[in-house]
């Protein structure tokens, strides 16, 4: 299994496990009262959606869809990694951001940057995938 896969299937398991931590405690007795974990389902969602269900998508993708060329099999490593990095900044900036937003801080910023680097995440994809759906 190609490296790139590797980081994105396991980043997959991490954000997995980081939804259903924030899962539970949404549901644990009090979460109620808790501010933040009131406004956790949007980035719970985020987290099972994104995280979890797009960065496994996108790992197995990588490593399964048909050879790009004999030199470059996967497309190109770097887009792969644009990829990588940029999805799981684009997380983190929603999992610190979207909550603090709830509370009073204004978190616009975090949120826009969030977006920005989960949209180029996906064109990175897009344009390194793209060459590899072709008829046999």
């Amino acid at each position: 299994m190609p490296t790139l896969t590797r980081w994105l299937i396991k980043a997959a398991f991490a954000w997995l496990v980081a939804a259903l931590v924030l899962g539970v405690a949404m549901q644990l007795p009090g979460a109620a009262q808790s501010p933040l974990l009131r406004a956790a389902w949007p980035t719970y969602l985020h987290l099972l959606t994104v995280g979890w269900l797009t960065q496994l998508i996108i790992g197995v993708a990588l490593w399964l869809f048909p050879k790009h060329s004999a030199a470059r099999p996967r497309g190109s490593e770097r887009l792969g990694w644009v990829t990588v990095v940029l999805l799981n900044l684009g997380l983190l900036l929603r999992t610190l951001g979207e909550p603090g937003g709830a509370i009073g801080y204004n978190t616009h910023l975090a949120l826009s940057m969030s977006a920005m680097a989960q949209l180029v995440a996906v064109a990175a994809f897009v344009v390194n995938v793209w060459p590899r759906v072709r008829e046999r």
